[in-house]
């Protein structure tokens, strides 16, 4: 199989599809790598990298995807990288189409099929292997940038995350005790916050709590704990993930006005359409905006801020599924894995996951269904 990859276009993205390591174990096991020229400078991986690893360097991205049969990116594909895309050509990547109705008909009107790292699931339909490793890298990212933002001259109340001898440190709240929540509150614990998880599922809240053995609270969430727990709050975290669908506006407009002035919020979920009601999409360039006196970070490609090691991580995670779809094609390979099923998003003009078209008022089919298109 021929595989591109071309240079990530979202603003200030620096991840790229495949590093050289990956690709020399697509050429050793006779498949074509192409590869745009640069697209893995920005964390230093140079064109002679990815020539010496057996890759074909070329010149532009609409070669690109004029010449390979699977299409590996980071980021959902923009407009101009979905005109691209042709009838049964493979897309591999992150897609987050429940917030993205132009995207998802885009891809619809391509023809292509496209796997959504996102919704693909472990063993048994449990967890989403290929969303973890940033899911971490977010979770981690969301202490250091909200404790950033927590800073006076930054827009935030002035607040110490971790505090001092003889004055309180932050209090942390984390909505959502999943992957990114339990990373964010690894972090906030180590640097001395006071924090308070909010989750609603009894097996992760007894995980979470004897995990941290009291370095954090584990709370029920319901309606009352969380307006009391916002209302206490210097740093908000949401952290919720419904697979595949629109997240849930838990943190309402009208719930600001109980919070301390310059209080910050930073919503993971926001490539899922984000868990506050105030939230909207921001880029690395332009990251926040206040409502009501409350600073927001909503930037939906968190982990590009560390792109060398996001990269990596999701390339450890991605590259054996990829091998799979190169080996044995997509058909054959989803056949054969469920769990890997579930990450088909769109397929021929139609999409083949039920909660991204629940989230866009859309028709959709069974996936199984697509396999015989």
């Amino acid at each position: 199989m021929r595989i591109g990859v071309p240079k990530e276009i979202k603003t200030l993205e620096y991840r790229v599809g495949l590093v050289p390591s990956s690709v020399k174990e697509f050429v050793s096991r006779g498949h074509e790598v192409l590869i745009e020229t640069s697209a893995g400078e920005g964390i230093n991986f140079s064109d002679a990298d990815y020539e010496e690893a057996g890759a074909t360097i070329i010149a532009t991205a609409k070669e690109v995807f004029e010449q390979a049969d699977m299409i590996m990116k980071v980021k959902e594909p923009q407009a101009q990288e979905c005109k691209m895309m042709r009838e049964g050509q493979i897309l591999f990547t992150y897609l987050h189409l429940a917030a993205d109705k132009a995207q998802t008909q885009g891809l619809i009107d391509s023809g292509c099929v496209a796997i959504a790292y996102e919704t693909v699931t472990g063993p048994n339909g449990h967890g989403l292997p290929l969303l973890e490793p940033m899911s971490e890298i977010a979770g981690r990212l969301s202490i250091q940038v909200g404790s950033f933002y927590l800073q006076k001259h930054m827009g935030g109340l002035g607040r110490l995350i971790g505090g001092v001898p003889g004055v309180k440190p932050a209090d942390v709240l984390i909505l959502g005790g999943g992957v990114s929540g339990f990373h964010a509150a690894q972090m906030a614990t180590g640097l001395g916050a006071n924090v308070t998880i909010l989750e609603r599922s009894n097996p992760r809240m007894r995980f979470l709590d004897e995990y941290f053995h009291g370095r954090a609270n584990v709370v029920y969430s319901n309606l009352d704990t969380l307006e009391r727990a916002v209302a206490e709050a210097d740093l908000i975290i949401g952290a919720v993930l419904i697979p595949g669908a629109s997240a849930p506006k838990l943190i309402t407009r009208a719930m600001l006005s109980t919070m301390k002035k310059g209080a910050v919020m930073v919503d993971i979920a926001i490539d899922q359409g984000g868990c506050f009601e105030t939230s909207k999409a921001t880029t690395h360039a332009d990251p926040t905006y206040v409502v009501d006196d409350i600073l927001h970070y909503c930037v939906a490609n968190m982990p590009g801020a560390v792109p060398l090691t996001s990269a990596l991580a999701l390339n450890h995670s991605v590259l054996p599924y990829a091998l799979r779809l190169a080996d044995n094609g997509w058909k054959e390979t989803l056949k054969n894995d469920p769990n890997f099923l579930n990450g088909l998003n769109v397929c021929a003009g139609k999409i083949t996951n039920q909660p991204v078209a629940e989230a866009l008022s859309m028709e959709s089919i069974p996936a199984e269904s697509a396999l015989n298109s």
